[in-house]
């Protein structure tokens, strides 16, 4: 399964984005600010540009898996080895003060918001799920 993140709209305090999944569109996304971070930059450099609970994850590919988040108290996908991060979920959101790093997924109505977020969530959740039970890779691929 392959989900990608294609940034479309970057704002100084959000980024908005189109996730599609298997090459099909599936929602908006919303991140913190883009800062221009690259998976292929050092740990250094991300990190002397990275502001903490502000930024988005650096472009690159990743690989999804779902697992407790003790924070949320409930399986979630996981963003596995983020550059400088640690923690990067898929979860239900409305502003870009919620993500701390994290992506939301949902209908954007302008601005810095999504709504019908929780659907998103739970839709994925499930595409994931049973991508994953039938032994395939889940990728996050953003841009």
């Amino acid at each position: 399964m392959k989900i990608l993140l294609n940034r479309i709209v970057r704002e100084e305090t959000y980024t908005i984005g189109e996730a599609y999944v298997n090459g099909t569109y599936f929602s908006y996304t919303l991140e913190d600010k883009d800062r221009g971070l690259t998976s292929s930059m050092s740990l250094k450099e991300i990190m002397a540009i990275k502001v903490k609970g502000q930024t988005a994850i650096p472009t690159g590919i990743y690989n999804v898996v779902i697992t407790w988040s003790p924070k949320f108290k409930r399986m979630l996908p996981l963003v596995e080895n983020v550059k400088g991060y640690s923690g990067i979920r898929f979860h239900a959101l409305n502003t870009a003060e919620q993500t701390e790093g994290c992506i939301g997924f949902g209908d954007w109505l302008g601005g810095g918001r999504i709504v019908n977020s929780k659907l998103f969530t739970e839709q994925l959740i499930i595409m994931i799920d049973v991508a994953l039970q039938r032994g395939e890779k889940v990728s996050f691929e953003v841009r």
